[in-house]
Formats: C-alpha cells, sequence, structure tokens
C-alpha cells in the first residue's frame, strides 16, 4: 500500500513549523528528508509516527515503525531478551535473523546498559527488523554507526526494500541509495508568529 500524505502541518513548541506537506511514498521506494537543522524534519516524522497530532492534513498509511533520536532499549534486559520483546509484541515469531543482520550474535548475552552507544544504536535499528511493519519512518538512524555499521544498516534497508517495504528517512548522511527520492523541506517552511514561546527540543 501506498503512504500518501496530503497538505500536512506540524507544530512545534505551539509555533507551526512546516505546512502544506504533500508526498507519495511507494512499496519499494526511500524518500529522504532534506533541509537545516530546526527545519522540522523530527517534528514531521513525530506527527507520522502518532506521537503528536497533526495541525492541518492528511495521511493514508499501513502501520509504521518509528525508530527516533532515542534508542528505546530496555537497560536491565539483554540483547536478546530486548528483541524477544519486541517481537511478542508484534507477533513475530524469531528474532535470529535480526540479531544476524545487525551483527549482534556475539552480544546477544549482554545486557544493554553495558553496550556501547554504537552498540546501542544497532539495537535499536535491529527491532525495525521484529516490527512487522512496512514502512519505516527513520529519524538521523546512522547516528553513533561507525562505517562498517553504517554499511550494515545500509544492507538492512535494501533487504527491506526488495521485500516491498518502504522507507521516510531524516538524515544528513549518504546511506548508499542512489535510487532514493528526496525531498527538501525548505519551500514548507511556516510563516513564523512573533506572539509566543517557541521550543527548540525537536529539530
Amino acid at each position: 500500500m501506498d503512504m500518501v500524505a496530503t497538505n500536512l502541518a506540524v507544530a512545534r513548541g505551539g509555533q507551526r513549523v512546516l505546512e502544506g506537506v504533500s508526498f507519495r511514498l511507494t512499496p519499494g521506494e526511500v524518500l529522504v528528508l532534506r533541509g537545516a537543522n530546526g527545519i522540522g524534519k523530527t517534528t514531521l516524522l513525530r506527527a507520522l509516527a502518532g506521537l503528536q497530532p497533526f495541525e492541518a492534513g492528511k495521511v493514508v498509511a499501513d502501520d509504521m515503525a518509528y525508530a527516533g533520536h532515542a534508542n528505546g532499549v530496555k537497560a536491565m534486559l539483554t540483547v536478546r531478551e530486548n528483541l524477544g520483546f519486541w517481537a511478542a509484541v508484534n507477533g513475530v515469531a524469531e528474532v535470529e535473523a535480526a540479531l544476524t543482520a545487525l551483527d549482534l550474535v556475539t552480544l546477544r548475552d549482554r545486557r544493554a546498559a553495558d553496550l556501547s552507544a554504537g552498540q546501542k544504536r544497532r539495537l535499536a535499528l535491529a527491532r525495525l527488523l521484529v516490527s512487522g511493519r512496512m514502512v519505516w519512518l527513520l529519524d538521523e538512524p546512522t547516528v553513533s554507526l561507525d562505517a562498517a555499521s553504517v554499511a550494515l544498516f545500509g544492507a538492512v534497508l535494501r533487504g527491506h526494500l526488495v521485500r516491498g517495504g518502504s522507507a521516510l528517512i531524516a538524515t544528513h548522511i549518504d546511506l548508499g541509495l542512489p535510487e532514493a527520492r528526496e525531498t527538501d523541506l525548505t519551500p514548507y517552511r511556516a510563516v513564523q508568529r512573533l506572539d509566543g514561546a517557541f521550543d527548540e527540543a525537536f529539530a
């Protein structure tokens, strides 16, 4: 199923940051969101993920999996227990493929609290593979990853696309996907009012 967004508007701290955003994302496709820091990439992805309301517009899409700035892993559980928890929540039978894809097999019995920043990020991305969702919303997915891990994630993403999945990604990094489309959010920047506080917590 295509993901279709029509005339979306999102706000941060009570102020609109983007408006009139429209796009279509088809199975097997990647759409990369570009724009300066603070333009509203994270805010748009959070709204698409259902973490905050839209100010205006409409989205038609299948269920989506979201990977944001926070890794969302349970510190006292092992790597395998973390993935097993989310696999059970999503009705996925096994986690071995996810462990292998993100090079986590040798870390499977280590507590998440004891992982490095890059290892925690790989664990967070492995959750996508046990989500059972075909549309991935990714906010700077390669943060904290070294070059080898970025390549691993690129392979995971290409596999997802081959299986008919799609991805909407906010990133400044080249993921090695020449077929990816890009959308610059600059033309959708909302005109700012000067009558209230403005929260810069999300970019």
